[in-house]
């Protein structure tokens, strides 16, 4: 029994198709790294900003910072009650 072929242009068209869904499906994983990456400097710079806060706290109390200028008032639902 002889073997069946595709036909070269139909072979050439099912092989382009399959590349260009793995070269997108590489692309996807590309930007999951990427992803999980900025996921991971999100984590650090909250950290960072915890640490800052707390730090803040410890010398100030609890206050309102505006972080524009750098004002501090005194924070009203933390202030002692009269």
């Amino acid at each position: 029994m002889s073997k069946l072929k595709l036909k070269e242009d139909e072979l050439k068209g099912l092989q382009e198709a399959i590349q260009k869904v793995n070269n997108f499906q590489m692309q996807i994983g590309g930007l999951e790294t990427q992803k999980h990456q900025i996921l991971n400097m999100i984590l650090d710079a909250n950290d960072a900003l915890q640490t800052i806060q707390i730090e803040l706290e410890e010398s100030y109390g609890k206050v309102k910072v505006d972080v524009t200028t750098g004002e501090i008032t005194e924070d009203e639902e933390h202030s002692p009650k009269d």
